[in-house]
């Protein structure tokens, strides 16, 4: 890396690996007493979330992952159901700590799996991916498990179906949220997708951090990771290839108005934020406003929650590895 800041360069150089240097082998060798969760945030996602914890399950037989996590975000079709029988423990949004409530969007069921997951380390997977391997989970795991200064790793990987460049980040990556990051944070200048639905972390140092709402999350909690534990606890492991569905231009710009609350907010910057994002349509000729809430409530770090349901609540069908 040229022309970015040292402290980027040089945690690039040390904390970036490839799925290939973590082998099965290598990780059920270290595994120890250490526990796995894998947890799938799943919207409307019955024709991929079957075959996603199908996948998944080889891993457990071979002892590496102890549970698989379907947590549902108020689906209207079968991926609850899908999800179950294909062999994970499968929870709704609601039903998590109830007396807390529930909002809409990734970042709400996200934090929500912390309460109801029993792992040391937690690996979160999309559940629109469209060609999982099991080498996204032993990818992410690897630096967790060989390394206890890693607190959170970040995978990265090409999308064929995209016009970027090969290993480079969507468009609201490029367009958003890295010259963001560059500007405001530029230590995480090294990192190649920010964005990636794909992460682990350690269940300890994910309940430290805040969850932002929606599409806000994974941005706020790379930042926040590395102000809380400091840049040499972040890691990041090329995956190779990524498939999975892809959304209208529309949709984009209301996931960037997320990502742009999540780092505005932490930087501090005078003024009050607006929540919502106001875009046009045409119907019947004309062309009108159509205003969206972007952002919300951000959950509090999930260790700071007293709760008789934490890590017990009731669950929906499927069973433990």
């Amino acid at each position: 890396m040229r022309n970015v800041n040292d402290n980027a360069a040089a945690w690039f150089r040390r904390r970036t690996s490839t799925w290939r240097d973590w082998p099965l082998e290598r990780l059920l060798a270290v595994k120890g007493a250490a526990t796995v969760s894998v947890v799938l945030p799943a919207l409307d996602e019955e024709p991929t979330v079957g075959d996603i914890v199908a996948g998944v399950r080889p891993l457990c037989d071979d002892g590496l992952v102890d549970e698989v996590v379907v947590v549902d975000s108020g689906s209207v079709d079968r991926t609850a159901e899908v999800a179950a029988a294909a062999g994970a423990k499968v929870y709704h949004r609601d039903g998590i700590l109830p007396e807390l409530g529930s909002y809409p969007g990734k970042g709400e069921v996200l934090w929500k799996a912390l309460a109801v997951t029993s792992g040391d380390l937690v690996v979160y997977i999309d559940a629109d991916l469209t060609d999982f391997q099991p080498s996204f989970v032993t990818g992410l795991l690897g630096p967790l498990l060989t390394d206890p200064d890693i607190g959170l790793v970040k995978a990265f990987y090409d999308r064929p179906l995209l016009d970027v460049s090969a290993a480079g980040g969507g468009r609201v990556t490029e367009l958003m949220a890295r010259p963001l990051l560059n500007t405001y944070f530029p230590d995480l200048a090294g990192v190649v997708q920010p964005l990636a639905g794909e992460y682990a972390g350690r269940h300890d140092v994910l309940c430290a951090l805040p969850y932002d709402p929606g599409y806000g999350v994974e941005t706020g909690l790379l930042i926040d990771a590395v102000q809380r534990f400091g840049l040499s606890s972040v890691a990041q492991v090329d995956l190779g290839a990524r498939m999975h569905g892809h959304q209208d231009t529309a949709a984009l710009g209301r996931m960037a108005a997320s990502i742009l609350h999540a780092v505005l907010s932490r930087v501090g910057l005078p003024g009050a934020l607006s929540p919502e994002l106001t875009q046009f349509r045409r119907e019947d000729g004309r062309v009108v406003p159509v205003d969206t809430l972007v952002t919300g409530p951000r959950r509090p770090p999930m260790s700071t929650v007293a709760s008789p349901v934490f890590r017990t609540s009731m669950w929906l069908g499927g069973a433990a590895c």
